[in-house]
């Protein structure tokens, strides 16, 4: 009975399979033609209208994306600099309510970031991460009125409820538009906007706590806050949330227009023939078409679910976001440097300016050596030795220097891992985008119980969290290295089953076409 159950789902399954390939049949046969036009071409002339393809994409998408992931962070990471402005005294938070603060805003991000990826595959991407942002925006400008810690508990949850669908959801756009190997740099150049968000906020911090603390009797956390959401003016909270509101409209009505859909439904900035190209290139790349209507949304959650790969990737992404809780706290442990305040704040701009300098190199060295593996490994051994020089010296230079090394080496990995992720789990596209969230949502839990490493009675040294952070640092790279193990594994089985004609691996169909590697 239960065979016949188990063969009826798989019935069920195939048929719905088959509904969609056999809608988009007519559409695939004109592209199979189109393609065939396109292999034919010789190696100058892909190169040629791969650098004009590109560099449209590249202005099109990168701008926006980074804007955008910059608010983002801000918003959500703005209380590490309000802490050396006094925000715990002024809302009476004591002992380990700050951590609370910070890490609740993860329970909401991490419960929408699935059915969010989801929902992205069935509409316009520009239109969603619009009305994401707009509706993240206006919750951020709320924090500048609480009155209470819990107030500030209450806003904190809707933000991360507000902000869940835009990383991954930006992460499967770009893998809708990019090739593997282009895909990591990419990532790098959005993931900037933390580096850079974290660079700007202590200058903007710097400069509010440093002239205006006490100005008209608001706290300086208070106005570091107002800086940030109404571009660094100090005007009355009531006006906050009409100016703030109105700005953040403006920038989400601009994303909505600008951020392109996926290839098969962008109109408007590129011509046919450069959308049946770009389509083309991720067919190249994965050996597949990327069709959005392949499979239902149920079949694809469950091959997501069914590939053990997925839950390597989990723990992967899990222990490095793990790695770079450290950023959260970034001021109050350069703050045990022993400058004041606001030498602090203007201490961190150097540190997160060279990390994005590094993450750019870094991630374009791994795109142009298809290595993800070794990098990750590098970067993780130098961000675990900032982390063992930090905790163990108490020279000045010395501790300065490794919290360069930190974010640069946890920082740049964890870039390199996201497109790794995405280069893992091409086809089908539902899947690609199941597997991206999952992998986002279960591996920002690590930030939940993360916060918890820097509590302020730690100081100066921060010894167990440092120590923490050194291993967790090392735990990353052997992970690394067991999926490139992993990977090879499935690359031998994949060529083995080429060579033999082979259309099943272990009794499950092959799902990877013909010259398809994986990347390691």
């Amino acid at each position: 009975m239960a065979m016949d159950t188990s063969k009826e789902k798989d019935s069920i399954e195939q048929n719905e399979t088959a509904a969609h390939l056999s809608k988009g049949s007519t559409k695939i046969g004109a592209e199979d033609e189109r393609f065939a036009v396109f292999a034919a071409k010789d190696t100058e002339w892909h190169r040629h209208e791969t650098k004009q393809l590109l560099r449209k994409v590249d202005v099109r998408l990168l701008p926006v994306l980074v804007l955008l992931y910059l608010l983002n962070f801000l918003d959500r990471n703005n209380l590490s600099q309000a802490r050396l402005g006094g925000l715990e005294d002024d809302l009476g938070m004591t002992g380990t309510k700050f951590n609370t603060a910070t890490s609740i805003l993860f329970v909401g991000y991490l419960l929408m970031q699935l059915p969010s990826n989801l929902i992205i595959t069935r509409v316009r991407p520009s239109i969603y991460l619009g009305a994401v942002m707009a509706t993240w925006g206006v919750i951020s400008a709320c924090t500048a009125a609480v009155q209470s810690y819990g107030g500030l508990i209450a806003v904190r949850i809707c933000l991360g409820i507000a902000e869940a669908p835009f990383f991954a959801g930006a992460i499967f756009l770009m893998s809708a538009w990019y090739t593997r190997a282009e895909l990591a740099h990419r990532i790098a150049w959005f993931y900037s906007g933390n580096s850079l968000a974290n660079m700007f906020g202590g200058l903007i911090a710097a400069g509010v706590l440093g002239n205006l603390d006490g100005n008209k009797g608001i706290a300086g956390w208070r106005q570091v806050l107002q800086a940030i959401a109404s571009i660094h003016k100090l005007i009355q909270i009531r006006w906050l949330f009409i100016i703030e509101g109105s700005i953040t409209i403006f920038i989400a009505i601009i994303a909505g227009i600008v951020l392109p859909n996926f290839p098969s439904n962008t109109t408007g900035w590129l011509t046919k023939e450069e959308l049946s190209y770009a389509s083309y290139r991720l067919y190249e790349d994965a050996r597949e078409a990327d069709d959005k209507d392949a499979i239902t949304l149920r079949v694809g959650m469950k091959k997501a679910f069914h590939d053990y790969r997925l839950y390597l990737f989990i723990l992967l992404q899990h222990i490095s976001l793990l790695s770079q809780t450290f950023q959260y706290f970034f001021p109050s442990i350069v703050g045990t440097l022993n400058y004041g305040q606001i030498e602090t704040l203007l201490l961190t701009v150097p540190v997160w300016f060279a990390t994005f300098l590094i993450s750019l190199l870094v991630t374009w060295t791994s795109g142009r050596t298809a290595d993800r593996s070794i990098h990750i490994i590098a970067l993780m051994i130098l961000s675990c030795i900032g982390n063992i020089i930090a905790t163990a010296s108490s020279s000045v230079g010395a501790r300065f220097f490794a919290m360069f090394l930190m974010p640069m080496g946890a920082v740049s990995a964890y870039q390199i891992i996201v497109a790794w992720v995405a280069n893992s789990f091409p086809r089908p596209l539902v899947k690609r985008s199941a597997c991206i969230a999952i992998c986002n949502m279960i591996g920002n839990t690590a930030t939940i119980y993360g916060s918890y490493m820097y509590p302020s009675s730690d100081g100066p040294q921060y010894v167990p969290g440092g120590s923490a952070n050194a291993v967790i640092c090392l735990i990353v790279a052997l992970l690394a290295l067991l999926i490139r193990l992993v990977l090879v594994r499935e690359n031998k089985i994949l060529a083995a089953a080429e060579d033999n004609n082979a259309m099943e691996i272990h009794g499950e169909a092959l799902e990877r076409s013909t010259g398809f590697r994986y990347v390691l």
